[in-house]
């Protein structure tokens, strides 16, 4: 297959949607300029399993501007546009193995076919690309010159398997690029997340009780957005310097064992498995909404809701599906626990994934350029790339800052001068 998508024919609309989102793309606009210019990816094969929207066509087509023979496959079903990934077939010429909706074999397949591609250089959203790399192409791995990773749950399996010594290629964290999870992960996720479940349920925040599980970048975000709309907003976290963090922001922090008895809604941001269990679910208040903004859907166990509830009503709103508890009260799940911010909504807007998407084709850039010479394992995004970003990030919405005098940066730089 050259391609697998849902139907050729929505590209028109695609492409309205991709330019669309390119006016909002300023700094990665500059980057494509240069890369058209340079060249420096050229006759690079690239696979990259990613989130297929808009801002991501406009990423695609930057990697295709620097000379990448690229092909793109879906970080997660539920995410494709299926007018865009028509659109990066028919109008730029983009393979794209991704469909809405598509089940788990699909999925797979999918990924399958990128890897296929041979890439030199990957790109990935979870690490499903790198890790199927791992367990079945492993003779591939030798001829990879590093991989870009865009997710915390991603970095935190790429970790473990560093960790572990089986990561056999240098991958570069982007998610931990300052410019990519202080604004991506804290704005971008946290309206994108309100407006997926608000699209989902028509619920009104304001008065809610709205339990936050996890209190990172992502979790910091939605919260915040939550309480600017008038909810009151529960923290539940495993980490202790976090916890205290969410309460001197002025939340209530409790265990979840509590929480689910009062919470109205649930959101799910920590990147690990079943934060929601049945013992939390068996003592939710009826009507309560369930909610996931994690990258995979284990963040909430659903066979475990499945198991313990008396009937399940699929279906009642777009991504809404009621599961009744034997005590008769029912629990809303969305979107089958899936990104609610990508299946319901649209993503984050195209403004904050103008930086994390620079920082992806400026690193990809550098692995292209240093491949050969990174050792295996995790690395940091080059703090040049992250200046530059932010300088030109800053430039685009017409503002200044001040630089340092001559003077000031003699004295930062020494040490002789005290009280």
């Amino acid at each position: 297959m050259q391609h697998h998508i849902k139907d050729i024919n929505l590209a028109d609309q695609g492409k309205k949607r991709i330019e669309w989102a390119e006016r909002d793309m300023p700094v990665l606009g500059l980057v494509k300029e240069r890369f058209l210019q340079e060249k420096p990816l050229t006759d690079k094969k690239m696979s990259a399993c990613l989130h297929i929207t808009a801002e991501t066509a406009n990423l695609a087509r930057t990697l295709q501007a620097g000379g990448a023979d690229l092909v793109l496959c879906a970080s997660n079903p539920l995410s494709t546009q299926d007018d865009v990934a028509a659109s990066l077939v028919k109008d730029f010429n983009i393979p794209v193995f991704a469909i809405k909706g598509e089940n788990e074999k699909v999925y797979y397949d999918h990924i399958r076919a990128a890897i296929e591609h041979q890439p030199v250089i990957t790109m990935d959203d979870g690490a499903d690309l790198v890790s199927n790399i791992h367990f079945d192409y492993a003779h591939m791995a030798k001829d990879i010159l590093g991989s870009m990773e865009e997710t915390t749950t991603g970095v935190i399996r790429l970790r473990a398997m560093a960790k572990d010594g089986a990561l056999k290629f240098p991958v570069i964290a982007v998610n931990d690029a300052v410019t990519k999870n202080l604004f991506d992960n804290r704005y971008g996720t946290g309206q994108s997340t309100v407006d997926g479940i608000i699209r989902a349920t028509d619920i009104l925040l304001a008065g809610k009780t709205v339990v936050v599980s996890g209190y990172g970048w992502c979790g910091k975000g939605f919260a915040m957005r939550c309480k600017g709309m008038g909810a009151n907003i529960i923290i539940t976290e495993v980490d202790p310097i976090r916890a205290l963090e969410a309460a001197m922001d002025g939340y209530r922090v409790m265990p979840m064992a509590e929480a689910a008895k009062i919470g109205d809604l649930f959101c799910t941001l920590t990147g690990d498995i079943h934060v929601l269990r049945p013992e939390h679910f068996a003592v939710m208040k009826d009507g309560a909404i369930l909610a996931n903004s994690g990258h995979f859907n284990v963040e909430i166990d659903i066979p475990g809701l499945q198991k313990i509830a008396t009937s399940v009503s699929e279906g009642v709103r777009n991504f809404v599906d009621e599961y009744t508890m034997p005590n008769g009260n029912r629990i809303r799940l969305l979107a089958d626990g899936r990104l609610i911010n990508l299946a319901a909504a649209e993503g984050h807007p195209a403004s904050v994934m103008d930086m994390s998407f620079a920082t992806q084709a400026l690193a990809t850039e550098w692995v292209a350029q240093n491949g050969g010479k990174l050792k295996v394992g995790v690395h940091d995004v080059p703090k040049e790339i992250e200046d530059w970003v932010a300088q030109l990030k800053l430039k685009s919405m017409n503002i200044d800052i001040d630089e340092l005098t001559e003077e000031q940066k003699k004295y930062l730089a020494s040490w002789e001068m005290g009280t």
